[in-house]
């Protein structure tokens, strides 16, 4: 496996200071956002895609650094029920994919997105129960009528231009949010869909890591290495879906973490470990959201970490097989 970096964190220097800064520090590779939700600060693939000679440039700082670009991130909710804000982040993902045909890369990462619950409708509307029967309505609006063909679709134009894989980020708010919805989409669609597989929004919502590698195995194609920390005395009283701000960190019943801050040694060494077993050997992908650290030291605190846990050799065999 390789260690990689969201690059998002570092959105306050320019690529080439953010590469010398991330390979000095011992990083492998860089994720890098192309619009949406993580902006554009290192890349902005409508600029480089109308002027060959910034691409160009672009192109030799990465090969300055000898970094490997794991994938193009493009985080966002296009099918979004107001149409302007939909448009916008299909735009980017359409401006990422042409991008990665560019640059050879086959991977592009993105968000499922969350339709609102009628055609008219002005903001998303993410259903978290059966009952009543209105939300199982909503469920069959959203997915049927808006969800599956916007994905078709989205998955043939990013085939025709050579990205073979979309990773989904299994977030909380849209419409792929554990393994189970993952693989719903991925049915309906076909494999381009995969996993960006981000344990931290998994761990609370009750998702074992472990147990939801196993499930998705081969569908998982992007690692995110970012933690959670349960406080269980908030959430003991009010549950895990907690509506308050991130940096209300003391009354939240979780807050998100550098690696190793929420869970341990044994539980990342766990998830290393499967990973192996169903045959992931990519780019672990340190992003960080942790709001009690800055993203300075956040980074450093998991980089050391994940070099105690990674597996950076090739798979051995016992002496006596």
């Amino acid at each position: 496996m390789k260690l990689g970096v969201f690059a998002v964190l570092l959105g306050n220097k320019s690529l080439d200071e953010a590469l010398d800064y991330l390979t000095k520090s011992g990083i492998q590779a860089v994720e890098l956002g192309t619009g949406g939700y993580p902006g554009k600060a290192h890349v902005n693939p409508e600029e480089l895609l109308k002027d060959e000679e910034k691409l160009n440039e672009f192109i030799k700082t990465i090969e300055k650094y000898k970094v490997t670009v794991s994938c193009l991130s493009v985080h966002g909710n296009p099918v979004h029920p107001q149409k302007e804000i939909a448009e916008k982040f299909h735009k980017d993902f359409e401006n990422t994919v042409l991008l990665a045909e560019k640059l050879g890369i086959k991977l592009v990462t993105t968000f499922s997105g969350c339709p609102g619950d009628f055609e008219g409708a002005k903001y998303p509307n993410w259903v978290t129960c059966s009952w009543p029967e209105d939300f199982s309505e909503i469920l069959k609006y959203q997915w049927n009528d808006v969800l599956i063909p916007y994905w078709k679709e989205t998955v043939k134009f990013a085939n025709e231009h050579g990205v073979e894989k979309i990773a989904l980020e299994m977030h909380p708010g849209f419409c792929v949010y554990n393994p189970e919805t993952l693989l719903k989409l991925r049915e309906a669609v076909g494999p381009t869909i995969g996993a960006n597989f981000d344990p931290s929004h998994l761990f609370w919502q009750g998702i074992d890591p472990v147990a939801a590698i196993r499930k998705l195995g081969s569908a998982i194609y992007h690692f995110h290495a970012k933690d959670t920390k349960i406080d269980f005395i908030n959430c003991s009283v009010n549950g895990v879906l907690d509506t308050k701000h991130y940096g209300d960190e003391i009354n939240r019943s979780w807050i998100f973490r550098s690696v190793g801050y929420g869970h341990d040694y044994a539980v990342w060494k766990d998830i290393v470990s499967a990973l192996r077993m169903v045959g992931y050997d990519y780019v672990m992908s340190i992003e960080h959201e942790d709001s009690l650290m800055t993203p300075n030291e956040g980074l450093q605190k998991a980089i050391s970490f994940l070099k105690e846990v990674m597996v950076f050799e090739e798979k051995g065999e016992m002496w006596w097989a």
